[in-house]
């Protein structure tokens, strides 16, 4: 990651609810993200079973905390509960 790139990464599916809930959270959060969209067919999403350990979307890499994880539900949580309530400085690395 360098400097200006920001340090969440989420890969999502087009079109897909459960990611478009966490891209909503992010927003809402005003967190600066990277989409990277996947393959639709499950067994060809190799980059996230390489990142995340396992296939299922949406699944997010936060470089600022370390933190890997996949499940939409998980995911808003963490996000939340991590830069909701001002734990971690959303805007500074």
């Amino acid at each position: 990651m360098s400097d200006g790139d920001p340090a969440i990464t989420l890969y999502r599916l087009q079109a897909c609810p459960y990611c478009e809930r966490v891209v909503r959270t992010l927003q809402d959060l005003g967190l600066d993200y990277t989409s990277r969209f996947v393959e639709p067919m499950h067994s060809e999403r190799d980059v996230v079973k390489r990142v995340a350990g396992s296939r299922p979307v949406p699944a997010i890499v936060d470089d600022r905390t370390g933190v890997t994880m996949s499940e939409s539900a998980n995911v808003v949580e963490y996000l939340e509960s991590t830069y909701g309530d001002g734990l971690v400085d959303g805007g500074v690395a």
